[in-house]
């Protein structure tokens, strides 16, 4: 029986991030976001909260709580700025939950457990130039020799490219297959920054979550040892989309915190403005947006909270992660919108938060599955085109009780 109260534990975590978040971060956003600068403060604050291994069992250096508090944490660390979120969705989403389900115990050790202690910080390498959607259509190979293996290629739109220790790379290792574009012969790694032939640089172009580090990668002949290849050979497509599972969980909790962050300055901006002689809180429009921005919150909260507790389960929640993501993204996009819109032209300033919201909230349409691809998605659960079966690995029930402190 599914039930929504939030525990003590969630609801001290839920406060301690939001203290933290509004008084050591909201401060300096507006500042971070306009010099385009990412502060590596925010990954030792986050680590100091358990945040870089909340949902990491506690024998791996983790926090060792629930997949509703990673969501908790996620919402609330975008209310201040997605970039914040962002970290929680690549190095406790894709990489180290993804480390936990199909990590060799060694691989473990080596790795996971510096992650969630926030010794070390986690990447994901799956984008390419020609490659977002359509992952079979990536170029990066990784050539057996001896007893490792030579990868080649470039990653782009990367988060955290130039702060990460580790990313989780995928490639191809059977060119035969990469011609016929089977997905069986992509298979996963573990790569260090301080490889030979490992270089990245910073994406200058974007025009939204600006206090977030973005770039992308190169490999030239990489060496990665067998000890290295996450899974075997040829599970590379099957890991790379079991990652994506957790990343949209965090996005679609991060996109339902943007749409409150919209909500509350709204309200606040509308009961102060006033056109007409009246605040413009009174006008009926602007009340017909307020109330689609909190049906909207509300719905969202719901849908990432189902999905939470499915994975709180060990059940398969693909279907009902894609949903959430899919539904707060674009409610997130929304809300932006006609924040922005009551707002009038102070909305087109940067005097004003939800400028920033704005432009920051369309990355998630796009990343980590496309609103588009949501939506066949779920038309094709409907009409049984699409059966998820569970995978060789699936995240543990959630079974520890550990008070969050």
């Amino acid at each position: 029986m599914m039930n929504f109260d939030l525990t003590e534990e969630q609801r001290l975590l839920e406060r301690s991030v939001r203290e933290w978040a509004a008084r050591d971060v909201a401060p300096r956003i507006h500042d971070l976001d306009r010099e385009h600068r990412f502060d590596p403060a925010v990954l030792s604050g986050m680590a100091s909260l358990g945040l870089l291994g909340i949902s990491v069992p506690q024998q791996y250096g983790g926090a060792g709580m629930d997949y509703i508090s990673l969501g908790l944490a996620s919402e609330e660390l975008e209310y201040v700025d997605t970039s914040l979120r962002v970290i929680m969705s690549v190095h406790a989403g894709l990489n180290c939950l993804t480390l936990l389900a199909w990590g060799s115990e060694d691989q473990k050790q080596r790795y996971l457990v510096p992650q969630a202690q926030g010794q070390k910080i986690a990447g994901y390498g799956l984008t390419e130039p020609g490659a977002g959607s359509d992952v079979r259509a990536i170029q990066t190979v990784a050539m057996k020799k001896g007893d490792r293996y030579l990868l080649t290629g470039e990653k782009t739109w990367i988060s955290l490219a130039d702060v990460a220790d580790n990313f989780l790379v995928f490639a191809w290792t059977d060119v035969q297959k990469k011609k016929d574009r089977d997905p069986s012969g992509i298979s996963a790694f573990i790569v260090e920054r301080t490889s030979k032939g490992f270089s990245s640089r910073p994406m200058k172009e974007k025009w939204g979550i600006l206090a977030g580090n973005t770039g992308s990668f190169k490999m030239d002949d990489v060496e990665v040892p067998d000890a290295n290849l996450l899974g075997q050979p040829g599970e590379g497509f099957k890991i790379a989309m079991f990652a994506l599972d957790q990343g949209r969980f965090t996005v679609a909790a991060g996109a339902t915190g943007l749409i409150r962050a919209c909500r509350d300055a709204s309200v606040k901006y509308a009961m102060e403005r006033r056109t007409f002689g009246v605040e413009i809180g009174q006008h009926q429009l602007v009340k017909e947006m307020l109330a689609q921005m909190e049906s909207d919150y509300q719905a969202s909260r719901l849908l990432w909270l189902r999905a939470g507790w499915l994975k709180n389960q060990g059940r398969r929640n693909t279907r009902e992660t894609g949903l959430a993501k899919w539904f707060a993204t674009s409610a997130s996009e929304r809300a932006a919108g006609d924040a922005v819109q009551i707002h009038g032209a102070n909305g087109y300033s940067d005097e004003y938060p939800v400028g920033r919201f704005y432009r920051n909230c369309k990355g998630a349409v796009i990343y980590e599955g496309t609103r588009e691809v949501h939506k066949l998605m779920q038309a094709d659960y409907l009409l049984g085109y699409r059966n998820d079966r569970p995978t060789r690995c699936e995240l543990p029930p959630f079974r520890e009780t550990r008070p969050y402190t």
